[in-house]
């Protein structure tokens, strides 16, 4: 067993998939016209699919991170050696700052933004940089 990828249920897969573009500075893997869409993040990717996709794979239902006035309680964590340029660039592509940078007692330098899609987003220093 391995981790494949995460899937973040949106309203729209081409406005995340370009957030994450602009924000972050990753790059699409593919968009499908399904409603599915991949960013290139290495070995595990980070996916996006409509809710209409979502309601097909989860019948009974689930929480719409879009639609949820607070995080839900899960996040991703995207790392780079300037949190606080990271940061303030996700900011100034539409995400909300939550938490600015932060030194935590290990040495790690931490923020955390909300997606316009409402995903939460840890950016972090690598451990022990």
């Amino acid at each position: 067993m391995k981790f494949g990828y995460t899937i973040v249920y949106v309203p729209d897969v081409l406005a995340s998939v370009e957030f994450f573009e602009n924000a972050f500075g990753l790059k699409r893997r593919f968009i499908h016209e399904s409603g599915y869409g991949e960013m290139d993040t290495g070995a595990t990717a980070l996916a996006f699919a409509t809710h209409a996709l979502g309601a097909s794979n989860l019948p009974n239902g689930y929480v719409k991170a879009s639609q949820s006035a607070t995080p839900l309680g899960m996040e991703i964590a995207l790392v780079t050696d300037d949190v606080a340029a990271a940061h303030a660039q996700a900011v100034a592509h539409g995400a909300e700052s939550v938490k600015e940078p932060l030194l935590k007692p290990w040495g790690q330098t931490v923020s955390y933004v909300r997606c316009p899609d409402g995903l939460l987003v840890e950016i972090c220093s690598p451990v022990g940089g």
